[in-house]
């Protein structure tokens, strides 16, 4: 013990903490997609219906069953499957950048903190601030996405949704609803890593490989609900941004997340919020604990392959 204090354990080079987290994302999409196809009551395309959910606006009463089967019987069963392409394309830069950035954050606020060990509160600013560098990534790749699974939708495809904004509104269209994106990844991450960091703390200490790798699933997937409730709201609203047809001189309806949220909740309700939960949380809380157990696994593999002073 005495010796691991006079030397301690160097962090890993950022690059390979980008690697770690792009190799992660790729899992668990990966891992996800085919259990999507499987999944006896919700079907697949479960991100499809959290997103149509969530551009519907008054009260509603279909919920997430009652969404999908009126998009098979309306639009057919292969309209749930659009928009797969830029989440697929997305998902390797996406969970890298984030998980770098966490890494880099942490290490950075722990300098200005003058502390030697990660807490608590470090690890939510930590998370909130890796999740506000996520959200310059994100933003087009969700734009293209919300605007094919529009009900309303007559793109052909991706590439045609970003020629058409471009045409239409410049290349900053692409990125209409940063500000929104901006807070649901905040609240997301600052959920999640925040409630890894306590989850940790809580569960026993692993003697094994095995435990090491289920405790850190257990922790993911709490983290992952845990962000989940969090930032639901603000994909509601990030979901109305996006989804909004911008005509020149009209202020949209949905325009700033704050005053988004306030609408919402007046006309629709608090549960309007909450709009698509169910499909987000099925894919968020377990894809949360397979992204942290395959990091933490992938970065295992490269201390054992720099060794010193890396483990």
């Amino acid at each position: 013990m005495a010796s691991e204090q006079k030397k301690p354990v160097k962090p890993l080079p950022f690059a390979a903490n980008f690697a770690a987290g792009a190799i992660a994302g790729v899992s668990e999409i990966l891992t996800f997609y085919p259990l999507d196809v499987v999944r006896a009551i919700f079907f697949p395309g479960t991100d499809h219906v959290k997103t149509r959910m969530q551009l519907e606006t008054g009260k509603s009463t279909l919920g997430l069953v009652g969404t999908l089967r009126s998009i098979i019987k309306e639009e057919g069963a292969g309209r749930l499957y659009r928009g797969l392409v830029p989440p697929l394309l997305l998902e390797a830069p996406k969970r890298a950048v984030k998980f770098a950035a966490n890494d880099f954050w942490g290490q950075t606020y722990m300098d200005v903190a003058g502390a030697s060990k990660m807490t608590q509160n470090i690890a939510v600013l930590t998370g909130c601030s890796a999740g506000a560098t996520e959200s310059f990534v994100v933003v087009p790749f969700e734009l293209v996405k919300i605007k094919l699974q529009d009900k309303t939708s007559t793109f052909k495809g991706p590439m045609d949704v970003v020629k058409q904004v471009i045409r239409k509104e410049g290349v900053l269209g692409l990125y209409a609803g940063m500000e929104s994106t901006f807070w649901r990844h905040v609240y997301w991450n600052g959920g999640y890593f925040g409630c890894i960091f306590q989850v940790r703390a809580l569960l026993p200490k692993p003697e094994t490989q095995q435990a090491l790798l289920l405790n850190n699933f257990i922790s993911g997937a709490i983290g992952g609900f845990a962000g989940t409730v969090l930032n639901t709201p603000f994909d509601v609203v990030k979901s109305r941004i996006q989804g909004t047809t911008r005509i020149p001189g009209v202020v949209p309806k949905y325009n700033w997340t704050y005053p988004a949220l306030v609408t919402i909740f007046r006309e629709e309700g608090a549960a309007a919020l909450y709009k698509g939960f169910v499909p987000k949380v099925l894919r968020l809380a377990p894809g949360g604990g397979v992204l942290l157990l395959v990091v933490e696994f992938t970065l295992g593999v490269f201390r054992k392959a720099l060794g010193p002073p890396y483990i």
